[in-house]
């Protein structure tokens, strides 16, 4: 892991290298299917709807620099999901593999706990994705499935992997419906 690096809340001046980090996973990798990416304007919308829903969005820095994002939303919107989150992660090209996902991933994980919510999912871009599959393995999640073939990009079919990870109590007791 990087020296000094800080978990925290992402900041409008985030947006830009937020953005560049996630153009590098649109146009370059299979982590995410979109196409074209978006530019800092369509990010920081993408942020204010996540914080006004009331999640976190997090970013990873360190020496001045923005490492990855992360953050944590309802899997689904109908009720019966409202204790059931999805993760989403990127981590900048030179950052990979030296444990900032692992940390992003770790307290979006206990920040979900913390909130009462009792499963993480994770939906991960193409089943050749080792990197992000292993990281979620590593933090406690379980295979749910695989969606074959449902994405078309860099001219080649991707599957869908579907991950989960109980939260808390999990299912092994009825959730706070005060929540």
């Amino acid at each position: 892991m990087p020296d000094l690096l800080a978990i925290r809340p992402a900041a409008p001046a985030d947006f830009a290298r937020i953005a560049a980090i996630y153009a590098d996973a649109v146009v370059t990798g299979t982590a995410s299917f979109e196409i074209d990416p978006p530019d800092r304007d369509e990010m920081a919308r993408r942020h204010a709807a996540v914080t006004a829903a009331g999640f976190p969005w997090l970013v990873a820095a360190a020496d001045g620099d923005i490492l990855g994002y992360g953050y944590f939303s309802l899997y689904r919107t109908r009720p019966a999901y409202r204790f059931t989150v999805e993760n989403s992660i990127y981590v900048a090209p030179a950052a990979k593999r030296r444990g900032v996902g692992r940390a992003l991933l770790a307290e979006l994980i206990g920040r979900a706990e913390a909130a009462g919510f009792r499963r993480m999912i994770a939906v991960i871009g193409d089943s050749e994705n080792a990197a992000s599959i292993g990281l979620h393995a590593a933090l406690g999640f379980a295979p749910a499935g695989v969606l074959p073939s449902v994405g078309w990009k860099h001219g080649r079919w991707l599957d869908s992997v579907l991950m989960q990870r109980p939260l808390g109590p999990g299912d092994d007791a009825p959730p706070d419906e005060r929540r």
